[in-house]
């Protein structure tokens, strides 16, 4: 890496970490540190939950995928893209305005105890251990994440990476909350933006154009110009089923809860789904391009120059496995740009990365502060306290998290499927049905609940090698279930429930 790229990197760095500290001045209280004292605007919110959302999986997961796959791993995108959409779309305001109604809920245990009227505690516990559980995962898909770039762009090993990347990010978290969070990621999205348009672009043109790439690729291998050649009808399902997983990620959500009106909804929901469309196609075609360069002996060189392994695969010069295919972004941006834009590049891959974790790491740490330690701990805990609790959590489910990457490199997009399927699954059919079910009740959100999160797991484990379905498919569909048929069997939810529901729907 050349001086000027490091330097523009590390001012990207410093900017971060002075923003960490601006907001840390204003995070007074729980609500401050949690949901920014539901105060942001439509642009903050959207842009502030699509690059949580997307992360480095969109950078460098869904690139290698596309590498791997070819088009036919495109289905993921359109998925998702339908599936941001009707989030926003039919959640957004809904879960605005209930949260609201619901005792001012600001976290999403804390909500599902107020719709319920929960006064056991019960439903916010098991709610706060499976946002630990997968969030762990998550955000370890997020220090690999870090760790490829850190160790590709420094020439440094992949631990020592690891942990360099894990302390930029636990910095600026532990200090700011929420705003900290929501204001880098305006930043970090905007820089997201620009690079997934850029990259392709230019890597476009160095080969000669569109119509070389496309032949390129063809004559590498045909069946990765297509979307539905050697691609079976559980596949397709699978890709698209990753939209259903939008409902249920906390980090997402908490967006629509921090907006400062509901009427803010439909310009947010512009701009986020435009922008997550844009960034998708970057994406898409930075994964395809990369296909084309690879097999260029002489790019082949440059590659290894700047980390990147390389093989020889019937003639062609290729990327062994995914976690080298998912470097492909880094590769594009150190070789075909100069040096300040692509500090401003790599700078972007790092936003994507701390823009995700820094968000999971927020909720996870809510989930102990608000729904362990105040609920059921210490009720009388002071506000200072509770946002200490909340910092040193963030420290600790950091910490598990990059025991969990350590080692071997592992696939962002592996650790990121399974953490997405478990809260898409254990909280996603249980949001849709709070928000416009008025008979689901605190029994059946929790067995719903319960049963999502156990068949994800056991899915993944003993499943899935045998019936290549995606987890949140089965996942989802018995949590809606067994959450609607318990519900049907046990009593009607009180005359006050109701009407709040009632309240919620006029607003």
């Amino acid at each position: 890496m050349s001086t000027a790229t490091l330097i523009t990197f590390i001012v990207y760095l410093l900017g971060m970490l002075l923003i960490g500290l601006i907001a840390s001045r204003l995070t007074s209280n729980l609500s401050d540190y949690v949901l920014g004292g539901r105060r942001l605007g439509p642009g903050v919110a959207a842009l502030s939950a699509g690059a949580s959302d997307m992360s480095g999986w969109l950078l460098l997961g869904l690139p290698g995928a596309i590498y791997i796959n070819g088009f036919s791993a495109a289905w993921i995108g359109i998925g998702l893209a339908i599936g941001a959409y009707l989030n926003w779309q039919f959640v957004a305001r809904r879960l605005r305005t209930y949260t609201e109604v619901a005792k001012d809920s600001i976290t999403v245990p804390d909500f599902f105890e107020n719709r319920f009227h929960d006064n056991s505690h019960i439903l916010r516990v098991i709610s706060a251990l499976v946002i630990l559980l997968f969030f762990t995962f998550y955000t370890s898909s997020g220090m690999v994440a870090g760790a490829q770039l850190f160790s590709a762009s420094f020439d440094m090993g992949y631990n020592q990476a690891l942990w360099i990347g894990a302390i930029v990010i636990i910095s600026y978290t532990f200090l700011g909350g929420f705003l900290a969070v929501s204001w880098t990621d305006f930043v970090q999205g905007i820089l997201m933006f620009v690079a997934l348009i850029a990259v392709p672009i230019v890597a476009i043109n160095q080969l000669g154009g569109w119509n070389e790439v496309v032949t390129t690729v063809g004559n590498i291998d045909p069946s990765r110009v297509n979307m539905v050649e050697g691609v079976t009808l559980l596949s397709i399902v699978s890709s698209l089923a990753w939209g259903l997983g939008y409902f249920g990620q906390p980090h997402i959500i908490t967006r629509f809860m921090a907006l400062r009106s509901p009427k803010d909804v439909p310009k947010a929901r512009f701009i986020g789904v435009t922008w997550m469309i844009l960034g998708l196609y970057g994406a898409i075609f930075t994964g395809f391009v990369g296909i084309a360069y690879v097999s260029d002996a002489a790019n082949a060189g440059q590659l290894a120059d700047v980390g990147v392994k390389v093989v020889e695969q019937n003639g062609f010069s290729m990327l062994p496995d995914s976690s080298e295919a998912e470097k492909i972004f880094i590769a594009f941006s150190q070789l075909l740009f100069n040096p300040v834009i692509a500090g401003i590049l790599l700078a972007a891959i790092l936003s994507a990365i701390m823009s995700t974790i820094d968000s999971q790491l927020l909720v996870s740490s809510s989930a102990v502060a608000e729904d362990f330690y105040k609920a059921i701990l210490r009720k009388n805990a002071s506000e200072r306290e509770l946002v200490w609790v909340g910092r040193i959590s963030v420290a600790v489910i950091a910490l598990l998290a990059i025991i969990l990457a350590y080692g071997a490199e592992k696939s962002v997009l592996e650790l990121v499927s399974y953490a997405w399927a478990g809260f898409g699954a254990s909280f996603g059919p249980i949001i849709l049905l709070s928000l416009f079910w008025k008979k689901l009740t605190r029994n059946g959100a929790m067995f719903g609940i319960l049963s999502g999160a156990a068949t994800v797991v056991i899915w993944k484990l003993f499943i899935k090698d045998a019936f290549a379905l995606y987890e949140i498919v089965p996942g989802f569909l018995i949590c809606g279930i067994v959450a609607i048929v318990v519900s049907l069997m046990g009593t009607e939810p009180s005359d006050e429930i109701k009407q709040e529901f009632d309240e919620a729907k006029a607003k």
